[in-house]
């Protein structure tokens, strides 16, 4: 039966009341009265001094750097796109304050609370019952605390619940209009789940699969969690009511403890500042609870008035592994502990929290002491504006510059509630007063809390990395002074078409914190895997490269990249060299000694990688040419090589040594082959003047039918018998053409590589980016190819042995391809899928698994390196990054004139390649000296 227009309209209207009004049943709750009216929100009785304004100014910073446009939401840390509900409870807070506190405007905060409530109402939740513990902040997809996807989540917090829902009351009492969407989203959660015998209850995952419910709180967040509650009509009486708890002397202060500990029930009983803060000013201090925060004051004002040590503590980030810590005044029977969440010890981070100092300050303006504390941390912002740093460390009193949105979110509503003149966010009717009783012990189970787990760090990428990382004894490190200082160190030259946006140079500097997090500040070195103490030719360059593209892009300051680069050149001075030739394979970055792949010392070395060297030799150049400065002491370092081996009869060669039956070690050279690489070295050497016309790209090339495309396998070789390429992957075609641009030849073997994985994702709907990459377990390196050993789409291992389900999809690949490929929609959808896979203390993960989503675990110089590069070539209008030299005076070039040198120098005063432009863009080939050299962006002959 066909119905006409009018019938087919009425029938819409009245299945649309039908479903209104049975939604309207099936969703009905109790409505508390509300707190306040708008008005009250806007009644600013104190307002900030300049020097507070200055405070909330910064703090606001922090969420507008860590903004994710596509969610609404806003990272946990620093640049890190995950978060719980208990970090999204913190914006709210900090939005509501901002608008108030007129940081931002009634529009931007509607585009946000608008953005931000659409994709909390679209969230999926935990068994189809209430929001997972945590989400991808970028993307809104459940995930673990790793921010790896999980279909089915890893449970729910009540605590955070509770957390949300009071940031819930105050946005719908301070903005009205948004009060039937915030029905709507807590009609839709089925919050009645999470609670029990009149308890908070959490739900976890256990290793069976099963889901099991699980009592959450202690004294202090316990309370704080079910206030939350009963500002939306649910009642928790025992989780409100204080008890089980006891009083412990600490300092001559009785201290409330609660009586459920960590040996008794598997959950932390720590005591510390934060819960206190947030009941005193969003609900006002009453009651016992306002005599325990006073004692929880008092008793760091008596450790200061012992000691001599300032004292503010409560959980927070910081900077380096574990990354999470609870600094308490009493934990699990111990005084001032600093534990994991684990119940780890970790004294030695014990730190003054700023949101802490910040808290008791405001809470109690009148205490001297609070006043004292609060003076240290008062301006301990970041230097980029990022927003303030989580606290100052006691031991090392350096700051802990992690960066977080409870931080910062609890700044923004301290300084509201000043505004106000001291008044609670909340005086809802629906938030009880806890007076104590009654008292039956909770379930014995694990509480989440509201801080994001810990992410374990690992591992780093060269073309030459094969085996395995081992434990090694304990090494002194090495130090090594830096170079003198140059005569007049400058800005790089580099003309930059545009400044980095506000998420590109988040990601640069998550990309960076790679190279901050893995320095040797003894000897200048950086590890070219997180996991392990080693760096080859190949990292170094890769360093060297980060290090230029970090300073032009402005990340780090002048003063940084001077120091860092004078201390590398130093060091490259000091490395054994092989057979007293050219640097070996390996080095191990502490005591500077040639190691293998394993980081087993080998005191006469292992060879030499004509590949590595390539690399380093294509970072040196580039360093003379954009920092001039340096070029006394680049040269000094390549005169000291002798390259006679390495390059002979035009072709690239490496070394390696083997041990014979007989026990003897024997050094072997062979002509290097492997696709992409070689043609990459081969450029490399040309800038220096060698002549190695065999190994530059060009000539014939066997390719192989893959998903319909003709894909560049090896190069057709008459010159040697040496073992041919085995597999065909991304990397150095990428590197290629960031810093060389692509001349013809390189466009025919680099575009039907791009051509396949968009064809393969086309068909089969797997992102694919092809790489060689690394991770964190057997076989420790995965080459997920284009082709390898006569197959499509194989995961290898070094031993060419198939890894099944390894194939991972490589984040540096995905940044390098969408910045020689903005338009192409393919290069657009691995970009998406790739620019969250990052921590924000230690730089971007490798990659994930195409099969199942998850994470690749494992950090390294090599995808750090390429995705600053890529930054900074998008910011050059698509230049190549190599720029050509106008010095051929240097003292390089004054030896090479000098003729016959005894160590391989080219034989000609001459570069081997040029830098064009024509209508296809910029590039380098191997070229005469008629060839049209580009200085800058110019064209000159």
């Amino acid at each position: 039966m066909r119905y006409k227009p009018n019938q087919q309209k009425l029938l819409r209207w009245i299945a649309l009341f039908l479903v209104g009004t049975f939604l309207q049943l099936l969703f009905y709750i109790p409505t508390p009265v509300l707190s306040q009216n708008s008005n009250s929100c806007s009644n600013i009785t104190a307002p900030l001094t300049p020097e507070e304004q200055t405070y909330a100014r910064g703090a606001w910073q922090y969420f507008v750097k860590n903004y994710q446009p596509a969610t609404g939401f806003t990272n946990s840390t620093g640049g890190y796109p995950s978060g719980t509900l208990w970090d999204m409870g913190n914006y709210l807070m900090a939005l509501n304050a901002a608008r108030w506190l007129n940081l931002t405007d009634q529009a931007d905060f509607d585009t946000r609370i608008n953005k931000f409530l659409t994709t909390l109402n679209s969230l999926k939740l935990f068994e189809d019952t209430l929001p997972n513990k945590v989400y991808n902040a970028a993307n809104a997809q459940m995930v673990d605390y790793g921010n790896n996807p999980l279909e089915r989540g890893i449970g729910w917090s009540a605590l955070d619940v509770g957390r949300i829902l009071a940031a819930f009351d105050v946005i719908r009492t301070c903005h009205p209009q948004y009060n039937d969407w915030l029905k709507g989203i807590v009609a839709k959660w089925q919050v009645a789940r999470s609670l029990k015998d009149g308890q908070l209850f959490g739900a976890t995952v256990l290793p069976d699969n099963k889901t099991l419910l699980v009592q959450e709180g202690r004294l202090g967040y316990e309370e704080y969690g079910a206030r939350g509650y009963e500002l939306w009509g649910f009642s928790a009486p025992k989780a409100i009511s204080l008890e089980p708890f006891k009083f412990v002397e600490i300092n001559g202060v009785q201290i409330p403890v609660d009586t459920r500990d960590f040996k008794s029930t598997n959950a932390n009983n720590y005591v510390v500042s934060e819960s206190y803060i947030l009941d005193g000013i969003e609900f006002g201090l009453q009651g016992e609870l306002a005599d325990f925060a006073a004692r929880v004051l008092d008793v760091q004002k008596r450790r200061f008035d012992t000691t001599g040590q300032l004292t503010a503590v409560t959980e927070d980030n910081i900077d380096r592994a574990p990354y999470f810590l609870y600094n308490t005044v009493y934990a699990n029977g111990a005084n001032w502990a600093t534990i994991t969440d684990a119940n780890q010890p970790y004294p030695q981070f014990r730190s003054i929290s700023t949101k802490a100092a910040f808290g008791w300050r405001y809470l109690f303006p009148d205490n001297a002491y609070a006043q004292k504390v609060f003076d240290v941390v008062k301006d301990l912002r970041s230097p980029d504006d990022s927003g303030y740093y989580a606290g100052i460390y006691e031991e090392s009193k350096q700051p802990n510059k992690a960066l977080t949105g409870n931080t910062n979110g609890l700044i923004l509503e301290i300084l509201y509630y000043k505004a106000k003149g001291n008044h609670p966010l909340i005086t809802s009717s629906s938030a009880s007063v806890s007076t104590g009783k009654p008292s039956e012990n909770a379930s014995p189970e694990t509480p989440s809390n509201q801080g994001n787990s810990p992410v374990t760090p690992p591992i780093a990428n060269q073309p030459n990395s094969t085996a395995t990382p081992t434990d090694t004894p304990k090494i002194v490190e090495v130090a090594v002074a830096p170079i003198p200082p140059v005569d007049s160190p400058q800005s790089s030259n580099l003309k930059l078409d545009r400044p980095l946006t506000l998420i590109e140079r988040r990601y640069a500097e998550a990309a960076w914190r790679y190279f901050q997090a893995n320095y040797h500040s003894k000897n200048g070195l950086i590890d070219d895997r997180s996991d392990f103490k080693g760096a080859t030719l190949w990292g170094l360059g890769d360093y060297l490269a980060a290090l230029h593209a970090a300073r032009s892009l402005d990340i780090i300051t002048p003063k940084e990249f001077d120091q860092r680069t004078r201390h590398l050149l130093a060091v490259l001075t000091k490395l054994p060299l092989f057979g007293k030739e050219l640097p070996g394979r390996g080095y191990d970055t502490r005591s500077l000694q040639s190691v293998d792949y394993g980081g087993n010392p080998i005191a006469e070395g292992n060879g030499w990688s004509a590949l590595d060297l390539g690399r380093i030799l294509a970072a040196l150049y580039n360093l003379k040419t954009c920092h001039p400065e340096y070029t006394t002491a680049v040269d000094k370092i390549v005169l000291d090589w002798s390259y006679l081996r390495v390059v002979r009869e035009g072709i690239l060669s490496s070394a390696t040594v083997t041990k014979e039956q007989d026990g003897r070690s024997l050094t072997r050279v062979n002509p290097e082959t492997r696709l992409g690489y070689e043609e990459y070295a081969a450029r490399a050497f040309q800038l220096w003047g060698f002549n190695v016309e065999h190994s530059a790209v060009g000539g014939e090339y066997q390719t192989a039918l893959v998903e319909g495309v003709k894909v560049p396998i090896q190069r057709r070789r008459p010159d040697t018998n040496s073992k041919v390429n085995q597999y065909t992957v991304s990397n150095p075609f990428l590197l290629y053409a960031l810093e060389f641009g692509l001349d013809p030849q390189m466009r025919s073997l680099f575009e039907p590589i791009f051509q396949a994985q968009a064809e393969r994702y086309r068909r089969t709907g797997n992102l694919t980016a092809s790489a060689t990459t690394l991770i964190d377990r057997k076989p420790y390196t995965v080459h997920s190819t284009i082709t390898g050993k006569g197959e499509p789409w194989v995961a290898l291992a070094d031993n060419g042995q198939i890894v099944p389900k390894g194939r991972l999809v490589s984040t540096a690949v995905a940044f390098a391809y969408h910045a020689l490929l903005p338009e192409n929609k393919y290069s657009q959808e691995l970009l998406q899928g790739t620019t969250d896979l990052y921590n924000p203390l230690a730089g971007f993960y490798e990659g994930f698994y195409e099969t199942t989503g998850k994470t690749a675990v494992g950090f390294t110089n090599s995808t750090n390196s390429m995705i600053l590069q890529s930054l900074l070539y998008k910011v050059m209008n698509q230049q190549p990054l190599i720029r050509p030299t106008v010095n051929m005076k240097s003292p390089w070039w004054q030896e090479v004139s000098k003729g016959d040198s005894g160590r391989g120098f080219p034989n000609t005063t001459r570069q081997q390649t040029k830098l064009i432009s024509d209508s296809s863009g910029s590039y380098w080939i191997s070229g005469s000296e008629k060839t049209p050299l580009v200085t800058g962006t110019k064209v000159t002959e």
